[in-house]
């Protein structure tokens, strides 16, 4: 039986095979499950994608992962008019009787974590613009109704090599659709996690915006807000929203940076911001000149 299902109209009829429409080049990267594979199309001139090609016998047993990833990734790339620029879109979908393939946009600027790496930490108003990008890109997935639950570094994409490219969001594998049910699964990486994930309560977008909360800290400053090589230190940490802004990291960073960390790195849900709240309260408008991380509220 097909993976996609027989009633899936987006799934390529069987007769159709990605090296009619691809001619497959180098290697990008393996995985557990998958190569992803920079590929040519043959019908767009030169026109390059990232190919993911998903072996079916490493991925038995997790069918309905990728599934929901497809599904995921379709609600975010399927309208034209309404894909978004800083979102790594799903071009289409084939499979055959081995592996199933995902034609994904290519982004070519690697991982923000490299970056973080490479830099150090960044100044409030490069963080200013990046982090801008990600809450709108966040905020246009919940209002699809989509929860990301893996937001980090490594799942943050420049999407050329330039110093300015903008940065896209990748790694659907674990979001979910508010609509398929509640959210009470815990899962994401730990040092990025909400604490009602870690404390098994039902959770809904909020648990993205936390996870923004943890990039902004680590851009300002080049360190976690919360680490201890022991994983129940380091979730009672989380729990408690324990962190610091530690001198001499913190000396110069503006008090409406901090404020700004604090109202999304906050245990209380309902006084955690929304994608929205942190977008208009503190302005985050780069056409203003702005030389801080954000304008105070």
């Amino acid at each position: 039986m097909p993976l996609f299902g027989k009633k899936d109209a987006q799934r390529k009829k069987e007769t159709a095979s990605v090296e009619d429409k691809y001619e497959f080049k180098d290697l990008l990267g393996t995985g557990a499950f998958s190569q992803v594979v920079l590929a040519e199309s043959k019908d767009e001139g030169s026109k390059m994608y990232a190919i993911k090609c998903i072996d079916k016998k490493a991925l038995k047993g997790k069918e309905d992962s990728l599934e929901n990833e497809i599904k995921v990734l379709r609600r975010l790339s399927n309208n034209p008019k309404l894909k978004h620029p800083n979102i790594v879109q799903l071009v289409e979908t084939f499979e055959d009787k081995n592996k199933v393939y995902l034609v994904m946009e290519l982004v070519t600027g690697g991982e923000l974590f490299d970056r973080i790496v490479e830099k150090g930490s960044y100044t409030e108003k490069d963080a200013s613009h990046l982090i801008r990008q990600i809450l709108e890109a966040v905020d246009y997935m919940h209002s699809q109704g989509v929860v990301h639950r893996d937001l980090k570094p490594e799942n943050l994409l420049y999407y050329s090599p330039d110093e300015d490219s903008k940065i896209m969001i990748s790694d659907f594998g674990l979001s979910k659709m508010e609509d398929s049910g509640i959210m009470a699964t815990a899962c994401g990486t730990p040092g990025y996690v909400a604490p009602e994930v870690l404390a098994q309560k039902p959770y809904g977008k909020a648990v993205d915006v936390w996870s923004i909360g943890v990039i902004a800290y680590i851009l300002l400053c080049g360190y976690p807000p919360f680490y201890d090589e022991n994983d129940a230190n380091l979730f009672a940490q989380i729990l408690k929203g324990d962190f610091e802004f530690d001198s001499p990291y913190w000396d110069e960073i503006s008090d409406s940076a901090k404020d700004f960390i604090r109202h999304l790195i906050c245990v209380d849900m309902d006084k955690r911001y929304t994608c929205k709240q942190a977008l208009g309260i503190h302005g985050l408008v780069v056409t203003l000149p702005v030389t801080r991380i954000f304008k105070p509220a």
